[in-house]
């Protein structure tokens, strides 16, 4: 398959320079506008194209991979998660799946203690106050947050991202424990500090933060669920920059709403854009619209991955990212 023959869909809008790319080397169809493509647009996407680069907001499962058409090879996803695509489907028909990983590692990081302190420091309260013109001054009780430095740090997901959040944590001083699929390489744990926690349910009792660092996979839908939050102390704080579906959101607002929990701090949404209402009426719940890895050489990144894996798919060669069902 020639690469200057290849017909490439780009579902949403890229940044400039990778848009600019991705014309110079391939047949490609750019999206205009910045909105999610229909489940029509797609459809007709993997009728007609070769390759289609989707993000995470464009669901591809085994219904409209049947309507493919036959010169549909690779879907090469924006992104590392691919949750939002039947892998094994596309894999049935013939089809490569490819993502890029490794890319948004430090700047979900960042987010992660970003919203960490902000929720434990009362940041978005004080902004607030300051937005509003109601400060009156410094009081010596106002506005009183907890120290970061001595806390357990839990992190749920001890892969890259896990990983570099621990290092960031271990930083500020604090103590880090996690729970992983599989334990981490003595180094690792040693050069982090880390207590390894085979049993989540220890885990999230004797933690002050948890940090949800995981994937969504049927595993771990609603792993943290009604029964795991109420073991937590009152005084703990849970964060998720991975996705919402690992925490049950009902269960945690109720428990944000009658003080069984002292805030949260997230980043993404078990319903996607209908957020809970209830999140956004608490004063101890930092709230953000999935910006974990809205940074721009972050987003340039992972479209170089998205060209590397398209080009190289094109020499005939197997993808640097191919994902494999089971695998991930």
């Amino acid at each position: 398959m020639s690469a200057d023959r290849l017909s490439v869909v780009v579902t949403r809008r890229l940044p400039e320079p990778v848009e600019k790319r991705l014309s110079d080397l391939f047949d490609v169809k750019l999206r205009t506008d910045d909105s999610p493509m229909s489940r029509e647009e797609l459809t007709d996407a993997l009728r007609n194209a070769n390759v289609v680069v989707p993000t995470v907001t464009d669901q591809i499962d085994a219904g409209m991979l049947a309507q493919a058409g036959p010169d549909m090879r690779l879907i090469a996803s924006y992104g590392s998660g691919v949750d939002h695509i039947d892998v094994a489907s596309a894999r049935q028909r013939g089809i490569s799946v490819s993502n890029t990983p490794g890319v948004v590692t430090e700047d979900t990081a960042d987010m992660a203690m970003a919203l960490i302190l902000s929720v434990t420091r009362r940041i978005p309260e004080g902004l607030a106050l300051m937005q509003a013109g109601d400060w009156a001054g410094w009081a010596p009780t106002a506005l009183l947050g907890g120290r970061v430095g001595g806390r357990r740090l839990g992190i749920l997901g001890m892969g890259r991202i896990g990983q570099a959040v621990a290092r960031r944590a271990k930083a500020f001083g604090m103590q880090i424990h996690y729970h992983n699929r599989r334990r981490v390489a003595a180094d690792i744990e040693t050069e982090l500090g880390a207590t390894y926690w085979e049993d989540l349910d220890d885990m999230v009792r004797r933690v002050d933060i948890l940090s949800v660092n995981c994937p969504s996979t049927p595993e771990t839908f609603h792993l943290i669920n009604a029964r795991r939050l109420r073991l937590m102390k009152p005084s703990s704080v849970i964060v998720n920059t991975a996705r919402g579906e690992v925490v049950d959101e009902n269960a945690l607002a109720r428990m944000l709403r009658t003080g069984e929990l002292a805030g949260a701090g997230l980043d993404v949404f078990e319903h996607g854009t209908e957020v809970n209402k209830d999140f956004r009426e608490l004063p101890n719940v930092v709230l953000l619209p999935h910006m974990s890895s809205a940074t721009e050489e972050g987003r340039i990144e992972m479209g170089e991955k998205v060209i590397i894996n398209i080009k190289t798919f094109a020499d005939g060669h197997r993808p640097p990212d191919l994902v494999v069902p089971g695998v991930m």
